[in-house]
């Protein structure tokens, strides 16, 4: 299909013959079919000659036929017919739905006034392939055709397992092309009402951090009212909460961990941090940083730095000793959520912060860990697990095992560092409390460990505020910024389960690899001009939800 100036390109098989097996027994269907759908935003009329350019570059992955059903097998074993297939093929061409009651279309594209990763991408090579003149931007969609045994309404059991409603529509019909690439300018920030006749009111503060999401405690709402209505005397942006929330949050202050303790009456000399920082303070042998920037630094070895020369280009050597960065962070409650964004981020995050160590260094290789309750797989359930139930919006350990490290180890392939190991258990044990009462404990809100290692440079591995001077430029690099994952650090800061289903998807990441390896080539450039020359004199990773 095509105008004047988009064009709609169908594309190979958009999932694996076992996921599309796994999704057909999640709906209940006879068949699914799944393929890519390419939109195109031309400058100008589309030539023949483009047209079949943009075809080339976009034929990838599998043909649409290769999963179809061979006629001396039972049709059980294979996701869909090739009468399935040609009815989705149909239907993409023709922007048309099924004649056949009994099977539905769905097309799946990004979130409308969103540009994807893969679109960013998409577009690059498209205008490194010589037509940057002509595509102004490439989008990419799925869609789906989906037979029952029966006739089915738009809306059945499972449906929300075909997209992501944080960064996805879904829809019967063939989308609006001039949405999908319509271009607006972003919202205003809101005023929250907090002075009203020169008089601040906690309620409206008490109202904002339940409908944000905020995670605000008592204190921090009495400390926000006087401090906008006594010293500011104006009403607070929804933007400034924003930042509030999650610097302040739990998640990033550690304020339990630091908080002093009172256990039996008797007052402990150290908190839960000074217990943690208590290994390094005893053994700090071979340790240049700890607990004091984005990843510890080890002592190195004697080694070769590589870097290509700023003036010639060609790769030169430098003899000099090469620390060692270390990283283990979690990424629990996202990965609870929606645990392959969850798990992919996670690993995004600690990636950044092995790459902002000093004034710039460089992540190496990582590793992930799972920890879950019982994984209750059918038809191979255990005699020692059990079924405790969860909220709706909380993942089963199930799928987290499924998903999750699948999205660790795709955000490592694609940002372009191995992850080279892990762990995975399981756990649910009832233990008694007292002689009448137990109660399980399990890994109901499941571990998701990041970590990696990583190098810098021994002259550029400590931080030091002394360098950074007033009329100093601050720059921030990466992606484009939606009201998602925004609330991350406040959502991983309250139990499990307590707040929204709608903030508690909301605070979830969404990654974007590419965007975060184009930002850490420019942080390896500028770490290889050297100490003196080396631009950066202060680098943090924007992370938590910020």
């Amino acid at each position: 299909m095509s105008d004047s100036h988009t064009l709609t390109i169908a594309g190979s098989l958009a999932l694996t013959e076992t996921r599309l097996n796994r999704l057909k027994t999640q709906l209940g269907a006879t068949g699914i079919c799944a393929r890519w759908v390419h939109f195109v935003n031309l400058k100008g009329p589309a030539s023949p000659e483009l047209h079949k350019s943009l075809e080339t570059i976009l034929d990838y992955g599998e043909p649409p036929f290769s999963h179809v059903q061979p006629a001396q097998k039972p049709r059980s074993e294979k996701p869909y017919s090739e009468e399935l297939a040609q009815t989705l093929t149909s239907a993409i061409e023709k922007s048309e739905s099924s004649d056949d009651e009994r099977t539905l279309i769905f097309y799946v594209t990004p979130r409308q006034g969103t540009i994807s990763p893969w679109s960013s991408s998409a577009t690059a090579i498209a205008g490194v392939c010589g037509l940057g003149e002509e595509v102004k931007r490439i989008e990419r969609g799925v869609a789906y055709a989906i037979s029952f045994s029966e006739t089915r309404e738009d809306e059945f059991p499972g449906k929300d397992k075909l997209f992501d409603r944080m960064t996805q529509d879904i829809r019967r019909t063939a989308p609006d092309l001039a949405a999908i690439f319509a271009e607006s300018e972003p919202a205003p920030a809101i005023s929250v009402q907090l002075i009203t006749d020169g008089v601040a009111s906690r309620d409206a503060l008490v109202k904002a951090n339940r409908e944000l999401g905020l995670a605000l405690t008592s204190e921090d709402i009495d400390y926000l009212t006087d401090a906008y209505g006594k010293e500011l005397k104006r009403n607070p942006t929804d933007v400034e909460l924003f930042m509030f929330a999650q610097v302040n949050s739990e998640h990033c202050r550690h304020k339990q961990f630091n908080a002093d303790w009172t256990i039996d009456g008797m007052r402990k000399r150290h908190s839960l941090f000074d217990m943690i920082r208590n290994t390094h303070n005893k053994h700090p042998d071979y340790v240049v940083s700890a607990y004091s920037d984005n990843a510890a630094v080890f002592q190195g070895l004697p080694a070769n730095f590589w870097a290509p020369s700023h003036l010639t280009g060609e790769w030169t050597q430098t003899k000099e000793v090469v620390h060692y960065t270390g990283k283990v962070e979690t990424h629990n409650h996202p990965t609870a959520v929606s645990p392959f964004p969850g798990a992919a981020t996670g690993s995004g995050g600690e990636i950044r912060d092995e790459g902002a160590v000093g004034r710039g260094s460089k992540p190496k290789a990582g590793l992930s860990g799972f920890c879950v309750s019982d994984l209750l797989i059918p038809g191979h359930e255990q005699p020692w697990e059990r079924d405790i139930g969860r909220p709706g919006h909380i993942a089963s350990s199930l799928d987290i095992m499924l998903e999750a490290p699948l999205g660790s180890a795709a955000f490592n392939n694609e940002f372009g560092r191995p992850c080279t190991t892990g762990f995975f258990r399981t756990f649910l044990q009832e233990v008694p409390v007292d002689s009448k009462h137990s109660e399980l404990r399990g890994y109901h809100k499941p571990i998701m460990l990041a970590g990696g290692v990583g190098t810098v440079r021994p002259q550029q591995a400590l931080k030091d505020k002394n360098l950074v001077k007033p009329g100093d430029h601050l720059i921030v690099m990466g992606g484009p910024a939606m009201l998602i994952g925004l609330g991350g650090g406040a959502a991983s800061s309250v139990q499990s389960g307590e707040s929204s289903v709608e903030l508690d998807f909301a605070s979830v990441q969404r990654g974007n690899p590419e965007v975060q390896r184009r930002v850490q080539e420019v942080i390896d450039a500028c770490a290889a001009l050297g100490e003196l020359r080396n631009p950066i004199a202060l680098i943090h990773d924007v992370g938590a939800g910020l």
